[in-house]
């Protein structure tokens, strides 16, 4: 799969799995939605019943911004199985601006986020690596 398949493929993703790790390197993998601009990922903390709202995904990236996201496409027709894997920096984003066209392009590929947009911290992801695998 090449450079150009995968971001097409990572951007029609409705789901990836976000992969952080603590200062001590022990990992923590989340799924969460997400939106592709350009070569950065955006997502945002929504208001979804949460036990806090000082998540583990936030303060694994404050001390430790390396992450992984993979999404994938899986069905009985293993003929059709791929997956994209991104390495990449991440950062939460400052920038009013920014968080706003992120935001407003999470809205726009998630209904959901059109009618009640994220409430918490935008976070931006930096590919620095891509790589991809598909069955056909």
């Amino acid at each position: 799969m090449d450079r150009q398949d995968a971001l097409h493929r990572l951007a029609g993703a409705r789901v990836g799995h976000l992969a952080t790790a603590d200062l001590g390197g022990i990992p923590h993998v989340v799924p969460l939605v997400f939106v592709l601009i350009g070569e950065t990922i955006y997502w945002g903390v929504d208001r979804k019943p949460k036990r806090s709202r000082d998540l583990k995904r936030l303060r694994n990236i404050r001390v430790n911004p390396n992450v992984q996201l993979v999404a994938d496409h899986y069905e009985e027709d293993w003929s059709r199985l791929w997956w994209v894997r991104v390495t990449g920096h991440a950062r939460i984003v400052e920038d009013d601006d920014e968080a706003d066209e992120a935001l407003g392009a999470l809205g726009e590929k998630y209904p959901q986020y059109g009618v009640e947009p994220p409430s918490g911290p935008v976070v931006a992801i930096e590919i620095v690596r891509m790589s991809g695998w598909e069955s056909a």
